[in-house]
């Protein structure tokens, strides 16, 4: 009777052992293991494609590298523009890989009076010189000081330009970080852009009201414009100094 109440005893204390509370530490590494989890799901479904140290992913439209106009400075890249340019003469970034549905994440800075853009569905084609004779543009403006911010809220920062005019100017000032988000998708035929935080700019990306906006457009009679669902993303070199930086997307 007495080995059979040592041996219950044993086996409720090694029980107890075995079940007893964590410790605060314990708690505390299995929650910030959980957490790091998380992070790490979430961030997978990004590509990044700039990461701030090296142009890989990238290449100037219609050319197989990159010109010294284009610069790595703390993290952005930044875009000097010639004093000599010849005419003709341009250095629009595209990516290498090419994009269909997506959400593009990126922040731009524009220099004081400039003017850039964000492309998408750009085609590189010998016989057109510019992304823009193919990819639609959301505008990166200094709504202030350049004269294109007076030519109608189509050509503003942030509108699909002169097709989709932001609902509000959100921008901030020159000099500052504007963070851009882009979606476009093709399964549910909507576009969106998100600039600092608030969406302003929606439009659909299918035919037939695709085609409608570009008829009422400037572009209605370029017969390659915003016919490639699938294309590059591209970043404008429009004459002025600009930068871009944190440019990441996400495959719907």
């Amino acid at each position: 009777m007495k080995q059979f109440l040592c041996i219950v005893l044993i086996t409720i204390s090694t029980l107890g052992c075995k079940e007893k509370a964590k410790t605060p530490t314990e708690e505390a590494i299995e929650e910030a293991v959980s957490e790091a989890d998380v992070t790490t799901s979430e961030n997978e479904e990004w590509i990044v494609l700039f990461d701030g140290t090296s142009f890989d992913g990238w290449k100037e439209y219609l050319k197989e590298d990159i010109s010294e106009h284009w610069k790595l400075e703390d993290g952005a890249m930044v875009f000097y523009p010639p004093e000599d340019r010849k005419k003709g003469e341009s250095y629009n970034l595209v990516t290498e890989k090419e994009f269909t549905d997506f959400e593009l994440s990126l922040e731009w800075r524009i220099a004081e009076g400039g003017n850039s853009g964000i492309f998408w569905g750009v085609a590189e084609m010998p016989s057109l010189n510019q992304p823009y004779r193919t990819g639609p543009e959301i505008q990166v403006l200094d709504n202030e000081k350049h004269p294109d911010g007076k030519n109608g809220t189509s050509h503003q920062a942030g509108a699909l330009y002169d097709m989709v005019s932001p609902t509000k100017d959100v921008t901030k000032p020159v000099g500052e970080w504007n963070t851009c988000v882009l979606t476009i998708n093709h399964k549910t035929n909507q576009g969106s852009v998100m600039l600092n935080g608030e969406k302003v700019v929606e439009f659909p990306v299918n035919d037939p009201e695709w085609s409608t906006m570009v008829a009422d457009s400037k572009f209605a009679d370029w017969e390659h414009f915003g016919k490639h669902t699938t294309g590059k993303i591209g970043l404008q070199d429009h004459g002025d100094g600009v930068a871009f930086r944190n440019v990441k997307i996400k495959e719907l």
